[in-house]
């Protein structure tokens, strides 16, 4: 029996944003030297330089099958070169320690972004290392459900919790754990859902890990709608095309029917497919509906509008009209992520990357239905931390996502969105007061009885958490407040909850393969333990997976380190 989960409830629908995103600069990386992945002994790999690619479009090569002949030596591997790769990523370094006396609030934009978790898993399980720029933190710890605290009702969409614990990978220093947990709301209470499928089928999406693959997730889509729904599918190549006039969901096989019949061919008319995307959602547009464009591509936009800048302007003018965009990228080698990142923090959207059909099937399927579905716009935390008690700061992740400290009061900045039942989880290292030594001198000249005086019943606070939101369809916002208390510090990391940890060994991983030096002295095999040691239930195995990645890394590395010799 089929099971249907239904959508969103609200005109304006969103995941996530930043309004400073226009910062953001591309930076293009070629591909790493090749590595075999270590599924049989190897000894010593001589690097070798990629090769030319013949086109734009190659994908990554497999990693080599090693034969052995019995009673002889196992040969040295071949590797053939890899393709030039002409994948595009964000260019943002990590946040740096800010001392509490000079800077004592840190304010950032919610994120519930996947996209770079699935990307980092591809790469590895082809057995090659990411590029740093693709690793973003926040959205490899993100990427994990999580059993967090929830909200009793709607009103206030989310609960916040916290955990401080020791950091594993700094003496000394403390972990400040922040969870935010969003409303579930039962699928028979979800309204229905305005969705337009912008689909690139361009030639770039010919091979099997594009446009086919997103073929079986868009069935797998197709089968959870509810009769009540309204799809509508967009083509865009050399040109534009509807494919698909708005369909009920009742009338599955002819949407599927119409998925079915895509093929890649042509040019990459991106910015001309969103326009008549989003003319088509306008359209049909349903005021008590979930109006979303969903585009998937590899994000090569080569025809009509190609400006970053004018995209990304056209879509934040296209947000003010309830009609919110999400994007699934695809592929490998010429993958726009920073494009992708672009669009979507400015339309209100989630960026997710599609590399195996169950990631499909988790993106299109399992997590469509919260991802359609907001219960809190313009999600914004800030946190001010208590000069007495906390030094330095450093907030993990989040770099694409910083705000300025009056963007938090200001309700025209635009933030991210939280929908039905996710997880937001940030992680601040500090340092304690006591550790400030180790940090900078005492000024020379500070004026004795100059120093502010606690706030009365405030001075055994690390830190006070605020979250402001916009319930749906509301334009004030809204507050939730938390304070944290010193004696909430937890005397060992083992004594934190295993979600906890489990978050805290994600953001090491993600910090290493970003080369953060605040790791550096913190292995994988450090990092691979801490994980197993928290996997708890982990019904749908996604944790199991996590720890073979840190693996497949730590393997690489070794063999990497290997062939420099």
């Amino acid at each position: 029996m089929k099971k249907n989960i239904g959508f969103a409830p609200v005109a304006a629908v969103g995941i996530l944003t930043l309004a400073a995103c226009s910062t953001l600069a591309p930076v293009q990386i070629q591909n790493s030297e090749p590595v075999a992945a270590p599924a049989a002994p190897v000894r010593a790999v001589a690097p070798v330089a990629p090769a030319q690619a013949a086109e734009r479009r190659a994908t990554v090569m497999p990693a080599p099958v090693l034969a052995y002949s019995a009673g002889k030596p196992a040969p040295m591997p071949h590797f053939a070169p890899l393709p030039e790769s002409a994948d595009k990523f964000p260019d943002k370094d990590g946040n740096k320690s800010a001392l509490v006396s000079e800077q004592p609030v840190s304010t950032f934009s919610v994120d519930v972004d996947t996209a770079s978790y699935a990307f980092v898993r591809r790469l590895l399980s082809d057995g090659r290392m990411p590029p740093q720029q693709a690793v973003r933190v926040e959205e490899m710890v993100n990427y994990f459900p999580y059993n967090y605290a929830t909200p009793a009702n709607a009103s206030q969409p989310f609960a916040v919790t916290t955990e401080v614990m020791p950091s594993p990978w700094q003496q000394g220093n403390q972990l400040v754990h922040i969870a935010l947990k969003g409303y579930d709301i039962k699928t028979a209470a979800r309204p229905r859902a305005n969705v337009v499928l912008l689909v690139d089928i361009s030639g770039s999406m010919g091979p099997r890990d594009r446009l086919p693959l997103l073929q079986q997730g868009f069935r797998l889509f197709a089968e959870q709608l509810r009769d009540d729904d309204m799809v509508s599918i967009v083509t865009y190549a050399n040109g534009t095309a509807v494919a698909l006039e708005p369909t009920s969901g009742k009338d599955k096989q002819k949407i599927i029917d119409v998925i079915n019949n895509l093929h890649a061919a042509g040019g990459t008319a991106g910015g001309d497919g969103l326009q008549r995307a989003y003319a088509q959602a306008e359209r049909n547009f349903d005021p008590k509906a979930a109006n979303r464009v969903i585009l998937a591509t590899d994000g090569d936009f080569n025809i009509g509008i190609t400006d970053p800048k004018q995209l990304e302007n056209f879509i934040v003018d296209k947000r003010k009209s309830g009609v919110y965009l999400s994007v699934f990228g695809v592929g490998m080698g010429n993958l726009n992520d920073a494009l992708i990142q672009r669009l979507t923090q400015s339309g209100n959207g989630n960026a997710a990357y599609i590399d195996t059909l169950l990631e499909a099937r988790k993106a299109l399927s399992q997590e469509l239905g919260s991802t359609m579905f907001p219960i809190a716009n313009d999600v914004k935390v800030q946190v001010e931390f208590n000069p007495a008690q906390v030094a330095a700061y450093r907030l993990v992740g989040y770099e694409t996502r910083m705000l300025n400290r009056q963007d938090f009061k200001d309700d025209k900045v635009d933030a991210g969105d939280m929908g039905a039942g996710h997880t937001v989880t940030a992680i601040y290292e500090i340092t304690p007061a006591a550790n400030a030594g180790k940090l900078v001198d005492p000024l020379r000249y500070e004026q004795p009885g100059k120093k502010k005086a606690d706030a009365p019943g405030k001075s055994d606070e690390l830190c006070y958490v605020k979250v402001r939101y916009k319930l749906p369809g509301q334009s004030a916002s809204k507050q939730v407040d938390h304070a944290v208390r010193a004696d909430s510090v937890r005397r060992s990391l083992d004594a934190a909850p295993d979600d906890q940890r489990f978050a805290v060994a994600v953001a090491a991983f993600g910090q290493r393969l970003r080369g953060e030096q605040q790791v550096a002295d913190f292995s994988y095999g450090d990092i691979a333990k801490l994980a197993e040691g928290a996997r708890g239930a982990d019904r749908d195995g996604y944790r199991a997976e996590f720890v073979k990645m840190v693996r497949m890394a730590e393997s690489l590395g070794t063999v990497g380190a290997t062939a420099q010799r």
